[in-house]
């Protein structure tokens, strides 16, 4: 396990390999499709994202209602193929590591390596486990949204594997080239 505090580097980037088990400390930010149409849309309108994507780190998800006590309900992760028809644009304005379940889309995996980026999967059923990593949630952005609002997480230790790295390493293919 490699432990990693967020906001990742570029040096951490390059550094990761597919198959890298990693232990995610710091912030991440969840966005679901809704909230990535939005930020394509204000990227279209030539408006300010109300979200330094440089620094963030997105982890598809749609929490569950907080518990009493709790920060957060389970934060399992979402097929991520759902948001293939927003990486490309989301990437040209400096995203670089996302957070998912299952394959991405080849336009999508050819993004990540041409930015720089990498590609984490969580396990799907997971989301109980998760959500015990989650220190504070806060709605940041879309609060209309629900619970595809984008939360601003902090987390200590967030379980994740690399399935996609920045020389075009794919674990669901078995191979690093």
């Amino acid at each position: 396990m490699k432990k990693v505090q967020l906001p990742f580097s570029a040096e951490t980037i390059r550094s990761l390999r597919a198959g890298d088990y990693l232990l995610l400390s710091g912030t991440i930010h969840t966005a679901r499709d809704a909230a990535h149409k939005k930020l394509v849309e204000s990227i279209k309108n030539g408006e300010t994202l109300p979200l330094d994507l440089s620094k963030a780190t997105i982890y598809y998800v749609g929490a569950t209602p907080a518990k009493p006590g709790e920060p957060i309900g389970s934060c399992g992760p979402t097929s991520s193929y759902r948001m293939d028809p927003f990486v490309e644009p989301l990437m040209r304005q400096g995203l670089k590591v996302t957070i998912g379940k299952g394959e991405r889309a080849m336009t999508s995996k050819e993004a990540i390596r041409r930015h720089e980026g990498v590609y984490l999967i969580v396990t799907g059923g997971i989301g109980a486990l998760v959500s015990k990593t989650v220190k504070s949630a806060k709605v940041v952005l879309y609060p209309e949204l629900g619970t595809e609002a984008v939360h601003e997480l902090e987390v200590v230790d967030f379980p994740a594997i690399v399935a996609y790295d920045t020389v075009g390493g794919d674990l669901y293919e078995g191979a690093n080239p």
